[in-house]
């Protein structure tokens, strides 16, 4: 066992652990460690510009690579710089390891220079973290926590690192394996709950396949959807599910919930059983509780224990990883289940009906050739892309437009924050996926709001050579939030329109990027294309509509069945 200091172990595991890619800002209490970081030079940095993009781009780097973020900040306000970020990884299950300086042990607590508790401030919103009084215990914290942050239900784990414990001596005893009493997460589902899903599913007449991000995150893609042509059922997906099942399958319903389709939703609410992989029933799915899916058993496949019976009863739990309690549902039913015909002919009616539904209200917008319509815009990137770009997005309407209109048909290609609804997370998680996948075109759809909350990275990118495309949907408001005083605030637009709004074309070329603008819908093409094919960064801004609303929509407190449409 060789003696380092503890700058010289975090460096060293985050080599064993694979690590090519960290984020970060330095500082006072962390420059130790970026020095022995810089010396070592096998790992590649990112300069950031500010810590919330160090995090939000560990975060795009893990969501398109499905490895472990990494990012490097240091104490008082680089630590709470984070916090945002982390909260974001958390309810999206995103596994990420922070790493933030901290002042010298005998310090704290005495309200020193750039001090704070950021284990304790961080606490609600990692899977787990750590204060490293001793560097004999530092090996293993570092390999617990990569090894909590990726298995189970992932998530981010925050290691606090004092001053002086980064340059005590100690013996680098590395474990090979990890086990916590406490920590035991159940990956192989009970073959008995197999088999009671499997005689629910054989009963069924109108399924639905009910699909989350837990699809994606345990690549069970696959599996999902040989279960869903096995037997001929709908699937509809979460925000977080898209690209689970491919968007333009036949048997694709789209997003359900909020701003779902209007088929999704009403084969959600007139189903006999739902089959819920990877998902955790929340509201914005759910809608009013007590009105949904009322004549539906439940079968629910998540490797959270905790998920299952926590916002809705369910007939079947089944904790385990989604990947392999697909794969021992699918060997049930090629054993004991009818042939493809068999289930075909079953469910013709119910196949009917959502057909009747979908053609009653498909997806669609009004056009208006004096007029961009956003919708119109994603149409085209989905168009001119082939559907096959890395695409990140914001948080208001201009991430609503993209999951309706671009259709993914793979995992890990829609990049965008679900469940805390981060606005400023989209560019710096494309700088992310662009630095996990540097030949792939990766593209921000943004809106004129969100994309000014961390536009310094800009920078970022341009120092790190990017070619980030960033689509901005520009109606100088506040999109969402405006929808809502429209509808339900007799259009009192409080603090939502902006009366200043920046060129964003003059913004990209005072970064030295490329800018482009279209103002008429005859301009779209041919500035999606120009945008596009142009080297390097470049933001593409589009005047859109400026009360253009994202629909269906479910109000707040109803049923889904009760959605507002075009």
């Amino acid at each position: 066992m060789a003696k380092m200091t503890g700058k010289e172990m975090v460096v060293e595991a985050l080599k064993r652990e694979g690590v090519e890619v960290i984020f970060g800002f330095p500082g006072g209490a962390i420059i130790d460690v970026y020095d022995t970081l810089h010396k070592d030079g096998t790992i590649k940095h990112v300069l950031v510009r500010h810590e919330q993009g160090a995090t939000h781009a560990a975060d795009g780097y893990a969501r398109a690579s499905g490895k472990v973020g990494v990012c490097l900040v240091t104490s008082g306000p680089g630590a709470t710089n984070t916090v945002t970020g982390i909260a974001t990884a958390y309810m999206d299950s995103v596994p990420m390891v922070v790493f933030t300086g901290q002042v010298p042990t005998g310090l704290i607590g005495n309200d020193a220079f750039q001090e704070v508790d950021i284990v304790g401030i961080t606490r609600p919103c990692t899977k787990h973290n750590y204060l490293v009084k001793d560097v004999r215990d530092l090996p293993r914290i570092l390999k617990e926590a990569f090894y909590i942050a990726r298995s189970g239900r992932p998530g981010p784990v925050l290691i606090d690192l004092p001053k002086d414990v980064q340059n005590q001596v100690g013996e680098f005893d590395y474990p090979e394996k990890i086990k916590l009493r406490s920590y035991h997460p159940v990956i192989k589902p009970h073959t008995k709950q197999i088999e009671r899903a499997y005689k629910l599913i054989e009963q069924s007449k109108r399924p639905i396949l009910y699909v989350g991000g837990g699809v994606v995150i345990s690549e069970a893609h696959n599996e999902l959807r040989e279960l869903a042509e096995l037997i001929n059922a709908p699937v509809a997906m979460t925000l977080m599910g898209l690209g689970g099942f491919p968007g333009t399958h036949p048997q694709s319903l789209g997003m359900l919930g909020m701003h779902g389709t209007y088929a999704a939703n009403m084969t959600m609410a007139n189903t006999d059983l739902i089959i819920a992989v990877g998902a955790r029933f929340d509201d914005r799915v759910t809608g009013k509780i007590d009105a949904f899916a009322p004549m539906a058993k439940i079968i629910h496949i998540d490797i959270d224990p905790t998920s299952i019976q926590k916002n809705v009863k369910v007939d079947i739990p089944i904790v385990g990883d989604c990947k392999i309690a697909l794969q021992k549902l699918v060997e049930v039913v090629k054993k004991e289940g009818r042939p493809k015909e068999v289930w075909k002919e079953r469910l013709e009616p119910w196949w009917d009906q959502i057909k009747a539904w979908q053609e009653r209200h498909p997806l669609s917008y009004k056009k208006d050739d004096s007029v961009i319509k956003p919708q119109f815009v994603i149409e085209k990137l989905y168009e001119l892309t082939n559907g096959k770009a890395i695409i990140t997005t914001e948080v208001g309407q201009n991430q609503m437009w993209t999951a309706q209109f671009y259709k993914f048909d793979k995992p890990r290609t829609l990049l965008t924050s679900g469940g805390l609804g981060t606005m400023g997370y989209g560019f710096p998680a494309a700088i992310g996926a662009q630095m996990a996948f540097p030949d792939k075109l990766v593209v921000d759809v943004a809106g004129d709001g969100s994309i000014q909350m961390n536009i310094q990275e800009m920078a970022t990118a341009m120092e790190q050579k990017l070619p980030v495309k960033i689509v901005i949907l520009n109606n100088q408001f506040l999109g969402m939030v405006r929808q809502w005083q429209e509808l339900f605030y007799e259009r009192r637009y409080a603090a939502t329109e902006f009366e200043v709004v920046p060129d964003f074309v003059k913004l990209a070329e005072a970064y030295g990027a490329k800018g482009f603008r279209a103002t008429r819908p005859d301009e779209v093409e041919d500035t999606l294309r120009k945008g596009l094919e142009t080297e390097g960064l470049v933001i593409m801004e589009f005047a859109i509509a400026r009360e253009e609303g994202v629909f269906p929509m479910v109000p707040a407190g109803k049923a889904t069945t009760e959605m507002l449409l075009v």
